[in-house]
């Protein structure tokens, strides 16, 4: 009786006022938001994490089969790379490479063993994505590619059983290389801009009618496009013939497109930020391919959207996060080593406050993204196809990559400006915009991803009070009523939690048993709470309008990342031994988090575009700021000092780098930081009381040392005969990559 009355008072209006205050969805919105699932996130949005179950987490661990691999083939590839004879001479990986990277199947991590693949863990395939990353880029990206968004992650999720026999044990051992197009001139972000269209129809083939599909296309920036044998190809299919159905649009789908079917064009290049893995356009006008070639087969027809964004789920948040984590490790690694060799003015420059504070945030930005890294990896070897997290990996992973490395440049100097063999880092920081870019635009996935699907996957209640309102108007009800109320208690709940953390200073806050960084868990339970009844405050006051304020949903998505990366951190210094000496780098991450996530809080009241409303967010959210300065210099210091030293510790914070056989650069780096500090005390000595203090052996011990230090800080110089022969190269690549004048680059697709 009770719920009948409150249903028909109270419920009623409110369900009226929510359907017409919550967003509208395009179709690729909607199916953006289906794909994948959630987990920590969800935690996190619920203002209540529950602490003791990310702690209870298993590690990432590899498998015997795994380790070898790592030990084996990958070992023995990084070795094998000349990134300078690769990026600078060659643009392309040598055929040896090629042949390797075949054969040992590292285009079928993702494939199942079933299907001749190595069937890796996420974990694993990250490991390897990583240790290459620290030698090639362009390595990395070459077998990146083909275990990421593409045909084969395609096939394993929606391909029919015909598609998976023929095609994965031909990807995973490199018979067929592929790529897939999904990038136009038209439709960048915004996929349903998409001119590229397929016409249904019937062929002639072999002297036999046949149902299959007219192609008409244009795509760039498409990797591995130059060499690919099989295309996976978006585009809109359209039935106007009806040989299908009535429908006769039929909406973006995804088919398997032979490249050497008759009008398709590739094998031109692009040059993405000098970057020599293959990349380039492909097109074709009149392409036909025969009905079966959709990708999961007929049942699939309008699904591909859904299909990429279900691909991607995961996907994104291993390949480039791995790629970035590399160059943070490799960053570490190289600048503190190089830091301590190198003197001026008689000391090392790592001494210098100047150079530590680069060297303390270089420290603490690898052991975050490591620690990150690791923590996504087993949730989705746990099962899980986290898309939010996915985009958070993303954006953040790469974005602090390119302060990473702005810093390893800043602190070398000149050694990574002049390129050659000797430079260890120039390339690296070439490559930067292209992990900026790809996989999702790091300015859309800030601005519309992150929160604008975030608030809606991650909320406990509101995928289903969607649901309620887009039902009848009876039924709906009913089933508004159900959740609303249990809505409205976790407001409560979280409101209640809000206040009394913000004004206690967290000190009431719940948090585990976690020795030293238990104040940490205090803090993120009350920033949790904040981002919950915060985020209320803007769902319930801008409503459907809230995807257009693309600044204050991006601010409210760098709180949840921060929350998100910081879970990492601690669950990392959990796995790894509670570590004192690593409690630095957990100040430095958490400090330097909180402070970040005070920030956002602060602008988004300052903002908010609802008055009166954001000062009351602001006294139950964050009446005043307790974290607003960051990391002190002593703990950046202290994390600074962590990399200026060969140790464990080191090796904890840059680890999976590897530097090459004997000869290459950044092995001469370390072999010259184990001389200088094995021979720290003789310089001592000979500075205090003269040479005549050391006896020979020890004079020659002091003269490797140095003369290790003279090659490492050298720079490249070249014969002009030389330096012209590489540019002639270069220029003439160039020149047959040129269009003609006469002939545009691409043939515009019509529109519709």
């Amino acid at each position: 009786m009770f719920k009948s009355l409150r249903r028909r008072i109270v419920t009623r209006p409110i369900f009226r006022w929510a359907r017409g205050s919550l967003p509208s969805l395009s179709s690729t919105e909607r199916e953006a938001m289906e794909a994948g699932d959630v987990w920590w996130d969800a935690e996190l949005f619920s203002g209540a994490p529950d602490w003791k179950a990310m702690q209870a987490m298993a590690a990432p661990s590899l498998t015997a089969e795994e380790q070898a691999f790592l030990d084996g083939p990958v070992a023995e590839l990084c070795d094998r790379l000349d990134d300078w004879r690769i990026a600078a001479i060659d643009m392309d990986l040598p055929p040896d490479i090629w042949d390797f990277l075949k054969r040992e199947k590292f285009f079928g991590m993702i494939i199942p063993k079933a299907h001749g693949g190595l069937g890796f863990s996420a974990y694993a395939h990250s490991e390897v994505v990583k240790r290459i990353s620290t030698r090639s880029v362009t390595a990395a990206v070459t077998v990146m590619v083909p275990n990421s968004l593409g045909p084969g992650e395609l096939l394993l999720q929606f391909g029919t059983d015909e598609q998976k026999q023929h095609w994965l044990p031909r990807l995973a051992d490199g018979s067929e290389i592929p790529c897939f197009a999904l990038t136009s001139e038209e439709a960048g972000s915004d996929a349903s801009a998409m001119v590229d269209s397929g016409i249904v129809c019937r062929r002639m083939v072999d002297g036999r009618e046949q149902l299959g599909i007219s192609l008409t296309f244009s795509k760039r920036y498409i990797t591995l496009a130059p060499i690919a044998t099989v295309l996976g190809l978006a585009f809109k299919l359209r039935d106007p013939d009806h040989l299908l159905s009535d429908e006769e649009d039929r909406g973006i789908t995804v088919a398997l497109v032979p490249t050497d079917t008759p009008n398709l064009q590739h094998g031109r290049r692009h040059l993405p930020s000098m970057q020599a893995f293959q990349n380039g356009p492909v097109s074709g006008e009149d392409v036909f391919v025969p009905i079966e070639s959709i990708i999961g087969g007929q049942e699939q027809i309008g699904q591909g959207w859904r299909m990429l964004m279900a691909a991607l789920a995961a996907g994104r948040g291993i390949s480039l996060p791995s790629l970035a984590t590399a160059a943070a490790c490799l960053g570490a690694r190289a600048t503190g080593a190089y830091a301590r060799v190198r003197e001026q003015f008689g000391i090392p420059v790592g001494k210098f406050e100047g150079v530590k504070e680069r060297l303390g945030r270089l420290a603490g930005t690898a052991y975050l993204l490591e620690s990150a890294r690791r923590f996504t990896c087993a949730g989705i070897d746990q099962g899980h196809h986290p898309s939010i997290v996915s985009a958070i990996m993303k954006y953040h992973a790469t974005d602090r990559m390119r302060e990473a490395v702005n810093d390893t440049m800043d602190v070398h100097g000149g050694k990574t400006i002049i390129d050659g063999p000797l430079n260890w880092f120039g390339n690296v920081y070439r490559s930067v915009p292209v992990g900026i870019t790809v996989e999702g635009a790091n300015i859309v996935t800030r601005s519309l991803i992150i929160f604008g699907q975030g608030a809606t996957r991650d909320h406990p209640y509101l995928i289903d009070e969607m649901a309620a309102l887009s039902s009848d108007d009876e039924e709906g009800l009913a089933a508004f009523d159900d959740v609303v109320w249990k809505h409205a208690a976790h407001i409560m709940g979280n409101l209640a939690r809000s206040m009394t953390s913000a004004w206690s200073g967290g000190a009431f806050a719940s948090a585990p048993k976690a020795g030293p960084v238990k104040r940490y868990y205090k803090q993120m339970s009350r920033y949790s709470a904040a981002l919950a009844t915060a985020a209320e405050g803007a769902l319930i006051a801008i409503g459907g309008g809230l995807k257009r304020k693309e600044a204050v949903s991006a601010r409210y998505g760098d709180i949840l990342a921060e929350l998100y990366l910081l879970s990492a951190v601690l669950k990392r210094w959990q796995d790894d031994g509670c570590l004192n000496e690593d409690l630095p780098l957990v100040e430095w991450a958490c400090e330097t988090g909180f402070s970040r996530i005070e920030d956002r809080f602060d602008a988004i009241f300052v903002n908010f575009p609802v008055p009166v409303l954001d000062k009351v967010l602001r006294a139950v959210t964050l009446p005043f700021r307790s974290h607003p300065r960051g990391p002190t210099d002593e703990c950046i210091f202290a994390c600074a000092d962590a990399i200026l030293k060969s140790g464990a510790q080191r090796d904890r914070i840059a680890c999976g780098v590897h530097e090459g056989p004997p000869d290459a650069s950044l092995s001469k780096l370390e072999v010259a930081l184990d001389l200088v500090e094995k021979t720290q005390p003789l310089r001592d000595r000979r500075r205090k009381l003269g040479a005549d203090a050391l006896n020979e052996a020890e004079q020659q011990a002091l003269a490797a040392a140095e003369e290790a230090v003279v090659a490492v800080i050298a720079v490249d110089d070249f014969d002009p005969d030389e330096l012209t022969g590489v540019l002639a190269g270069r220029r003439k690549m160039e020149e047959e990559q040129k269009p003609s004048l006469d002939q545009p680059a691409r043939k515009p697709v019509p529109s519709m």
